[in-house]
């Protein structure tokens, strides 16, 4: 970063003053990232890196110096195809879960009512014991548990109007602060320091936000791997036939992109269709994801680590700590916080 002191000054002392600038600037960074996490504000957060990353994308594929007319017209072209693709994918993967005529999960729901007597007429006794008696049961279990949070349904909508406000913001402050100047009062004159290390601590953030997101997306790949190998090769040279398995795979490959919420809907799913088939596929079925699961938290250290070149101990070590501070929100920010912080000790080759 150029120096931004008057030219009387000694390069050594310059230097000097502009280093210490940018270590304070990398500490009020560190605790606002956590002032963040405290205040709940990570939806906003990662709303406002995904707009900022994904402008500086869009802008650079579609760059006006890049070629002429046509090759730009081009370039728009596949990407708003793209994009259309991909939310049509998104319609489809919701119409296929949720439709009870496309056997989605209302399918999946009913044949587990259906062969729930079948369960408890095979299953051992000590599990018996702790099964519903019929469907009805599940039903009444179900009401019973909604009449008595009744008075909580308001608080959930409230809380996910919240985030879901915390998200529109958010992506408006990133897309803001893609599209913002770069400082200057005029062509001639050169950047304020404090806006040139702001910028420098968001340009650091959002490129570890992107390695972060990039690596995610070769974990949810590999998990979806592993499940269809599981769901669609493993099963059925078995003998067993799990329904709907492929949308299962597809849905292990979108929820393992959301940490933990989405592992948690994804494995139910896989575990409740296992279950119609029997009792003792579901354990299995079970098993294996436990074991998927513990595999992924080591996996996530290491590919986030290879990506954004971080030791795996060190991300290990992040993600325990920020979730022990801070819970669930703690353990997702985790891998992003640690390739932020130490993209910043590397610029420097602080270590």
């Amino acid at each position: 970063m150029k120096s931004p002191f008057p030219t009387e000054l000694s390069s050594t002392t310059a230097a000097l003053l502009t280093e210490r600038l940018r270590v304070r600037s990398i500490l009020v960074c560190g605790l606002a990232l956590l002032a963040i996490l405290w205040l709940h504000l990570l939806s906003a957060l990662f709303a406002g890196l995904a707009g900022f990353v994904l402008y500086r994308a869009v802008r650079k594929y579609t760059d006006p110096a890049g070629g002429s007319w046509k090759t730009r017209a081009l370039r728009w072209a596949l990407l708003a195809t793209g994009v259309t693709a991909f939310a049509l994918a998104v319609l489809a993967g919701f119409e296929l879960l949720f439709n009870v005529s496309s056997g989605g999960l209302p399918r999946l729901l009913q044949l587990l009512a259906d062969t729930l007597d079948q369960i408890r007429a095979t299953a051992p006794g000590w599990i018996v014991a702790r099964l519903p008696e019929s469907a009805d049961a599940v039903q009444h279990a179900v009401s019973d548990w909604l009449r008595a949070h009744a008075h909580e349904v308001p608080r959930w909508s409230g809380e996910a109007l919240k985030v879901l406000v915390h998200i529109i913001i958010g992506l408006a402050i990133g897309l803001m602060a893609a599209t913002a100047p770069a400082g200057r009062r005029n062509s001639q004159e050169p950047s304020r320091p404090l806006v040139q290390l702001a910028q420098s601590r968001l340009r650091q953030l959002a490129t570890a936000f992107a390695d972060v997101f990039a690596a995610q997306l070769r974990i949810s790949a590999i998990n979806a791997a592993l499940t269809a190998l599981y769901l669609l090769v493993l099963l059925p040279a078995l003998g067993y036939r799990v329904p709907l398995a492929p949308t299962l795979v597809a849905l292990t490959f979108f929820g393992s992109l959301v940490p933990i919420i989405g592992n948690l809907v994804s494995n139910t799913a896989i575990t409740l269709a296992a279950l119609t088939v029997s009792v003792w596929l579901g354990i299995a079925s079970l098993g294996f994801l436990i074991v998927v699961h513990k595999l992924e938290y080591f996996l996530n250290a290491r590919i986030v680590g290879g990506r954004t070149n971080v030791p795996t101990y060190a991300m290990l070590a992040s993600m325990l700590v920020l979730e022990a501070a801070f819970g669930v929100p703690g353990l997702v920010a985790a891998p992003i916080y640690c390739a932020w912080l130490v993209r910043e000790m590397r610029g420097e080759d602080w270590v």
